[in-house]
């Protein structure tokens, strides 16, 4: 039979044991999940930005988005997944930035349709009524 202090002896070299491979086991549990909502988001910023023509408009920032989301799915692949959450947030970013470059150009280029339509009025109005400026 064993005697209480070769039962507590045993015990105490298997928690040496086995407290590593639990230690371990813990840290791969713990490891943070991948960024999923901050790539969709990213891609959905994406596709809405090339939606309203941001390549021809804004072909850099819509570029920097691209590859900045390239560079999220790489990291997640690496497991690192803080980085790769960064990256997902800073392609969404520009990608959002494209698309407003994008309607402000557009938005000026209609302006000034409306201001030539509106020069091109008056001078009729005042060839018509037969005054000059």
């Amino acid at each position: 039979m064993n005697s209480p202090l070769q039962t507590m002896i045993t015990s105490r070299r298997r928690l040496r044991l086995a407290l590593p491979a639990l230690l371990l086991a813990a840290a791969a549990f713990a490891s943070d999940p991948p960024p999923t909502a901050s790539l969709q988001a990213a891609e959905q910023a994406i596709a809405n930005a090339e939606r309203v023509d941001a390549a021809t408009l804004a072909g850099v920032e819509l570029g920097e988005a691209r590859g900045k989301l390239a560079a999220a799915r790489t990291a997640v692949e690496d497991k690192k997944m803080i980085l790769a959450a960064q990256f997902a947030d800073e392609a969404r970013a520009e990608a959002e930035l494209a698309a407003a470059k994008t309607g402000a150009a557009k938005a000026q280029a209609v302006n000034k349709d409306i201001e030539r339509s509106t020069a091109t009025l008056i001078d009729e109005m005042q060839r018509k009524s037969g005054d000059s400026r």
